[in-house]
């Protein structure tokens, strides 16, 4: 087969989940034999023509110069670049700034699949009018896509109940970690079982504000990471208001290795996304041992199950916070067998990688209709 993935700021990852997505995905279909190709802005700080023997597609964006409307443009050009040649499938990772293109597919016959993502209109960076624009793209991406990817059955629930609209479940992936490197403390001065942690993309719909309120509340002497871009207007703005000697904000890591042994060796992992979808960084804290307090949503508990401990206020994670060494002692060692069992057997990444061979598969054999839950 030969497959493009569009809609990501490219491989190799230093962004986020869908270019994480996109980087397992693309290598590990081409060593299933597949040809992929992976479009990247032109400004990747990746300029080789391939990666691991997947394609790079170099496409002219701009972004940094008109900021976020730079994606609509930069999607547009993918879309029609990869629509002139020869792929079976396009796989658009996200609706939010390519279904407005979506009218590019009028006379195509190639078949488009759609992630869906989260409830991009629910993200409360938005304004109302963005946030009205939001939903009339999801629509237009339901309505225009050839197949509806959804990453997590909470997802797939939603479109069928909001829309009718039928979903192929596609997760995302993670493996089991198997070594730890104690240097990744020692790197950042930070003392095992002795600190709390939080990776995420630095926006307000992962609840950063309240859980780092919250652990003010707590008064726990541990001292606080947060591992996110901090140099934008968002991470900014967190830094100015949280000056507290015990939080800490190191900026992005993409080092997995240095990531995977910082939450193994927290106290605790908080996990505060809530807009839907499954977060690749809960997946990885699934896959490195880690304590999770996570929002209680009903995407995250979804993934989770009851291995977590579960918060939706600042009072209700406060008191965690403060009860940590206790929950840990009752809880930590069946939520950690619980999550490893989860990840070994449903979103291990050759799993994953073999479910969306099959799928596309059967997409191009004509037998799409038997992915759909009612089918």
């Amino acid at each position: 087969m030969k497959i493009a993935i569009l809609g990501t700021r490219g491989i190799p990852n230093n962004y986020g989940g869908f270019e994480q997505f996109a980087e397992y995905i693309s290598v590990g279909l081409v060593e299933l034999g597949h040809n992929v190709t992976v479009y990247n802005p032109h400004f990747h700080s990746y300029q080789e023509d391939t990666f691991k023997g997947v394609k790079i597609q170099k496409i002219k964006s701009p972004e940094q110069t008109i900021g976020s409307m730079g994606n609509f443009i930069y999607d547009y050009r993918s879309l029609k670049h990869a629509l002139a040649q020869d792929f079976d499938l396009i796989y658009e990772a996200g609706y939010g700034t390519a279904s407005p293109s979506y009218f590019l597919l009028k006379n195509s016959t190639v078949p488009v699949l759609t992630n869906m993502d989260g409830l991009e209109w629910k993200r409360s960076k938005w304004n109302f009018i963005t946030r009205r624009l939001m939903r009339y793209f999801e629509k237009l991406a339901i309505k225009k896509s050839h197949y509806l990817i959804a990453d997590n059955i909470g997802i797939q629930q939603y479109y069928k109940e909001t829309f009718n609209a039928d979903t192929i479940y596609l997760p995302y992936g993670a493996d089991a970690v198997l070594a730890y490197d104690e240097q990744a403390l020692t790197e950042f001065n930070l003392q095992m079982n002795d600190y709390f942690i939080l990776i995420a993309r630095l926006e307000p719909e992962n609840n950063i504000t309240m859980i780092l309120d919250a652990y003010l509340d707590s008064g726990h002497p541990s001292p606080f990471i947060v591992i996110g871009n901090h140099q934008s207007k968002y991470g900014k703005y967190l830094q100015a208001n949280y000056p507290h000697k015990n939080i800490r904000f190191l900026g992005g890591i993409y080092d997995k290795q240095k990531l995977d042994s910082l939450r193994y060796y927290s106290k605790a992992y908080m996990h505060g996304h809530s807009v839907g979808g499954t977060n690749p960084s809960l997946l990885e804290a699934m896959a490195s041992d880690a304590f999770i307090f996570a929002h209680g949503n009903n995407f995250n508990k979804g993934v989770l199950d009851s291995n977590a401990i579960y918060f939706t206020s600042r009072e209700q994670l406060a008191a965690a916070l403060s009860d940590a060494d206790e929950l840990a002692n009752k809880h930590k060692a069946s939520f950690l067998l619980g999550n490893k069992d989860k990840i070994n057997n449903n979103y291990n990444w050759n799993r994953v990688i073999k479910l969306h061979e099959e799928v596309f598969v059967d997409i191009l054999e004509g037998n799409g209709k038997k992915l759909f839950p009612d089918s």
